[in-house]
């Protein structure tokens, strides 16, 4: 393995070869025709046991941010379930395999988030089959850029609701009686919380929303020892952005607007997943990581 998580690098230059590039692709969209291809860590994530042991649920586990954290879990030691929707099984199939590979226990649970029962039979379904449940990946996402909010769908702005924030809230209560003390929610938020784009004022709106979600519930639970916190990616190649989640004539400058000048890779993510999953951020409850190239937060 030429290079790891580990290896010292220029973050400027690292994912030089991986250049955005115009394309299209029906929502969801899959990995698997995604060009160029994003790196899940496949070839690059070494594990070092520090998930050994524990269960975890990834919603949008199939491709993209999801995919890279399952695969990073499981080269840690974690059993995974993956969550994605039926359209995705060519991908979901294999990261599923991938795991294996590592030793993981995984299972696959095509549905969808916008689902109610789905949401809450996803949870009971994973804590059946893998004797329990300690971590919960709220990761499934749904962003579809618009440009004048006179046309912005009234089903569009309701499903992206739903699947960014009802899924969370519906998964999240579902799992809480599951949950032991040590146990960990970690839910995917966005810079667009902090800057939104003006084409995307639904999808920014939700992931402001979870912003809010995450550290309201981190304090709630924080005295039983559960910790709650969000990782906010910025802007990061997956299939969500050649599935009208971004213009297609900004899809060749995706990222340069960053002070590193570039996109971020789904690898990239997956380590601050790790991070809050493990017992070593015993003491980080209701942050908000930020992985987003060095764009400015609060």
């Amino acid at each position: 393995m030429s290079r790891d998580q580990y290896t010292f690098t220029n973050p400027v230059e690292l994912y030089s070869e991986i250049e955005p590039q115009k394309g299209h692709q029906q929502e969801p969209g899959l990995d698997a025709d995604l060009t160029p291809k994003a790196d899940l860590g496949e070839d690059t994530y070494r594990g070092t046991g520090r998930l050994t042991g524990r269960k975890a649920l990834i919603t949008g586990g199939d491709s993209g941010i999801g995919a890279a954290t399952a695969i990073a879990f499981a080269r840690e030691g974690a059993d995974v379930a993956l969550s994605y929707l039926p359209e995705e099984e060519e991908d979901a199939q294999r990261i599923a395999g991938i795991l294996r590979e590592a030793g993981a226990t995984v299972l696959t649970f095509p549905g969808d988030l916008k689902q109610k029962d789905y949401c809450v039979e996803l949870v009971s379904k994973t804590v059946d089959a893998l004797g329990g449940l300690d971590i919960v990946v709220n990761n499934g996402g749904k962003q579809i850029y618009n440009e004048d909010l006179t046309t912005l769908d009234d089903q569009q702005f309701d499903d992206t609701f739903t699947t960014n924030v009802d899924a969370m809230f519906w998964i999240t209560k579902a799992a809480l009686p599951h949950l032991p003390a040590g146990a960990t929610i970690i839910n995917t938020t966005s810079v667009q919380a902090y800057s939104p784009s003006e084409t995307l004022v639904d999808y920014a709106s939700t992931k402001a929303t979870i912003n809010a979600f995450t550290k309201a519930v981190a304090q709630q639970l924080a005295p039983k020892g559960i910790r709650v916190n969000a990782v906010a990616p910025g802007p990061i190649w997956t299939p969500l952005q050649v599935t009208d989640g971004q213009p297609p004539e900004k899809l060749e400058s995706f990222g340069e607007e960053t002070p590193l000048g570039r996109m971020g890779q789904p690898a990239e993510l997956a380590p601050a997943y790790v991070f809050l999953a493990s017992a070593e951020s015993s003491y980080v409850i209701g942050e908000t990581l930020n992985v987003n190239g060095g764009m400015p937060t609060p």
